[in-house]
Formats: C-alpha cells, sequence, structure tokens
C-alpha cells in the first residue's frame, strides 16, 4: 500500500493537490454548521472572501516556487545531501522521519521566526487579524509571507534531502491538517485532548489566535503536535477564555483587503518584536 502511495504522490497532477485543498475546505466548512466552536454572528461567505482571495495568492506563491522545489528536492538525492540521504532507512522510515523534519522545519519554525523577527511578523500580522478564525482561515497569508514559507520549505527539503513523492505527501497533509485545526469546530473535549498528544488539534491552535501574550506565542506546531511540547511553546489555555484578533491592529477591519495588504508596511502599527 505505501508503495502505491509514493507512485501516486510522486506524479500527484496539480488537479489533484487543487481537490485536495478545495476539498478539504468544503468537507470542514459544512462541518462548522453541524459542530460550531463559536458561534459567530457574520455573513460566512462575505468573511470567506477575503480569505479565499488571500488562498488564492498563496496558491499563485507556491506554484512560482514549484519548479525551484522539485529541482532542489532532485539534487539532495543525487548529491546525498540531507539527513534521509546519509541514514537511508526503508519507506516508511523515511515516511515518518521525513514528515516529522519536514513539519519542524516548513511549519514550526518558519512560524517561530515569524514571531521573533519584526520585519516577518508584520506580514504574519495578516493571519492573525481574523477576528473570526474558521477554516478560511488557513490559507490566510500575506503574498510576503507566503514567500516565506515557500523559502523554508525549501530549506525543509535541503535539510531533509526529502524525494519529491514525500515534499508532495508532506504538503497535502499538511493544507487539510491546517483547515482542520483552524476550522470553527468544537470536538468533545476528550478527544480534542486526545488528538493533541500526536497532532494538532483545533482547541491546540486556537490558543495561538488570542489577541495577546503569552497565547499568540505558543502553540506554532501545523501537523505534529510533538514540537511545541518539545520546545516548551505548548500552551493549554482553554477556549472559553479566547478572543480572536490582535491587541495592535484595528480589529473592526480584518475583512478590508487594503489595510490587510498594507499592515506590514505601515509604519503607525507598533510591534516591539
Amino acid at each position: 500500500m505505501l508503495e502505491s502511495l509514493i507512485s501516486y504522490f510522486d506524479h500527484i497532477p496539480s488537479s489533484h493537490r487543487a481537490l485536495i485543498l478545495a476539498g478539504g475546505i468544503s468537507f470542514f466548512w459544512l462541518l462548522e454548521y453541524a459542530i460550531p466552536l463559536v458561534s459567530f454572528r457574520y455573513n460566512k461567505w462575505k468573511h470567506a472572501g477575503i480569505n479565499l482571495l488571500f488562498t488564492l495568492t498563496t496558491i499563485v506563491v507556491n506554484f512560482g516556487f514549484a519548479l525551484w522545489i522539485v529541482q532542489l528536492s532532485d539534487w539532495t538525492l543525487v548529491h546525498h545531501i540531507g539527513f534521509l540521504q546519509w541514514f537511508p532507512m526503508g519507506n516508511w522510515g523515511q515516511l515518518i522521519v521525513g514528515l516529522l523534519l519536514l513539519d519542524l522545519v516548513g511549519a514550526y519554525f518558519v512560524h517561530w521566526v515569524e514571531h521573533k523577527v519584526k520585519v516577518m511578523w508584520k506580514f504574519h500580522m495578516v493571519h492573525h487579524a481574523d477576528t473570526m478564525v474558521d477554516t478560511t482561515t488557513a490559507n490566510r497569508h500575506h503574498p510576503g509571507e507566503s514567500i516565506f514559507r515557500a523559502l523554508f520549505t525549501m530549506l525543509g527539503v535541503l535539510v531533509c534531502g526529502a524525494p519529491m513523492w514525500l515534499v508532495m505527501m508532506y504538503q497535502s497533509i499538511s493544507v487539510v491538517l491546517s483547515q482542520f485545526n483552524h476550522a470553527n469546530i468544537r470536538l468533545p473535549l476528550w478527544l480534542d485532548t486526545t488528538i493533541s498528544y500526536v497532532i494538532v488539534s483545533p482547541n491546540m491552535h486556537k490558543v495561538h489566535h488570542h489577541l495577546s501574550r503569552p497565547q499568540t506565542d505558543s502553540n506554532y506546531g501545523n501537523i505534529f503536535s510533538i514540537w511545541d511540547r518539545v520546545f516548551g511553546t505548548f500552551n493549554s489555555t482553554s477556549v472559553s477564555q479566547l478572543q480572536y484578533g490582535l491587541d495592535v491592529l484595528d480589529n473592526q477591519r480584518d475583512g478590508d483587503l487594503g489595510y490587510q495588504l498594507k499592515v506590514p508596511f505601515d509604519s503607525n502599527i507598533k510591534t516591539d518584536y
């Protein structure tokens, strides 16, 4: 079975990747109607509009980097660069170790850096600006942030020495898990807590979207929750105590596209990062 998955992701068509993205949003969008965490009083479609526009810019940026990522993956294999090339292991070993490393560098580490480097943080603010976090928030990234994340994906491929099938599998899992942990859904507390010992659960990630520290500076993970626990950035604040948005932004303008695009360049928006 694993061999079949490897073959599939090694040659996955762009249309299938688009279906994974759209299918995930559609599934969790419908689930939000059935078991909402927060009963937002908003026009769900209007709210989704700006987030889907940012999703489109993310797709464009990722498409622009796609060839470089493919070439880099091939280069690591040819020149035996990266952890998986230095320590040969079977397909299952590559799958587990590779996903962990790609998630560490391409998701956790870049996210942590975005909260520590002022220039990157101001781009990342746009993601945190959403005051009604739902599954469409997952890909709400300023184009500048999308570039940062694409570069760190390339760094992850280099560190890992990841074959292309692994990169494609990682990106597919990453997008769906991000849609899942941003989704405005209420799971039974025991289930959400149990999930959070392995992967990032909805309640765990919502803490990160609180409008102020220390919660904002916690729970950086996307797929695996292990990294927040290992590096001491895990926070278990109850979702009942959370308020979305950012305390340094005009939260009334979270749906204003022009305002959001200019956030990284607005010197009137202060931050001590």
